[in-house]
């Protein structure tokens, strides 16, 4: 069987050919395109029948994990705030690998609908396997005089407040099923944070301490909670946010990732094959330490 490199399975493009775009950007203005494993993604039924609420599902990490639960048998729900062009797109794949999708616009920095996903994602599919908390914001500063107060709090009303919200009205009745397991996305900012990424590292960090203790508290309902922690991934939240030219190109692996190269892992946590797996948080950094 033939092996490739790591270090040259998904080359490093050309990253100075994108321009700088507005937040939260979106897939089409990218340069080079993302790979969400539309051509690589095989999926062995290791999801079959379960229901799956995404956040930030419309692009980059969540657009990938939902193909990926799709391929293996999952319906889909697509959480995202605005981007309906993105969102329509991830909307497309579901139901090309024969799965059902509903699309849930909104802001999830706003507890009400953090409610009301959950209960629209039962209402529509009857039922609730798996929560995948991926939607978050990041912004740069030179400097912590730049940092407001308002910018503070909204990142963290994205990042952490929202995923309380959906955490807390998954365990409530009428959330998740038992057996069912909830994902939060943490990240490599969590644990060597950027000087320029205050806010959105120390909200990471928060994220790595919540999903340990809430893990604690949900297996005793027996729903499953642990996080995955990425290093740099080529999203649009990238050229949104920072400047992309060397972008990924410090860690060991020497590139960075493309959201396919991660949506096994969360494959792997929504899965019953992980049921002795509690309280985790599984790196994908390309070699970066998280500890």
């Amino acid at each position: 069987m033939e092996t490739t490199d790591p270090r040259e399975k998904h080359p490093t493009p050309p990253f100075d050919e994108q321009d700088p775009l507005p937040i939260p950007g979106t897939e089409k203005e990218m340069t080079p395109k993302a790979d969400h494993g539309e051509e690589s993604y095989r999926g062995s039924g290791k999801l079959e029948g379960k229901v799956t609420l995404i956040t930030g599902a419309d692009s980059g990490i969540g657009r990938a994990v939902a193909l990926a639960f799709a391929r293996e048998g999952a319906d889909v729900a697509i959480s995202y705030l605005s981007e309906e062009e993105d969102a329509r797109e991830t909307e497309r794949l579901v139901r090309e690998a024969g799965r059902r999708a509903i699309r849930l616009p909104g802001d999830i920095a706003d507890e009400n609908h953090c409610r009301e996903i959950i209960r629209r994602t039962r209402q529509e599919f009857g039922r609730l396997d798996v929560l995948v908390n991926n939607a978050a914001y990041q912004k740069s500063f030179n400097d912590i005089s730049e940092i407001t107060a308002d910018e503070l709090e909204k990142t963290f009303r994205i990042n952490l407040f929202a995923q309380f919200h959906l955490c807390k009205a998954a365990l409530a009745e009428g959330g998740l099923d038992t057996g069912g397991a909830i994902i939060n996305t943490s990240s490599v900012q969590g644990y060597d944070p950027s000087p320029n990424l205050m806010p959105y590292a120390a909200t990471k960090a928060a994220i790595i301490s919540f999903t340990k203790s809430l893990a604690k508290q949900a297996i005793k309902k027996g729903i499953r909670v642990n996080s995955v922690a990425p290093g740099p991934v080529w999203t649009p939240l990238i050229p949104s946010t920072l400047d992309p030219t060397d972008f990924g190109k410090d860690a060991p692996i020497g590139r960075p990732a493309q959201p396919a190269e991660l949506a096994p892992v969360f494959v792997l946590l929504a899965s019953d094959q992980a049921s002795f797996i509690v309280g985790a948080t599984y790196a994908v950094t390309g070699g970066e330490l998280t500890a």
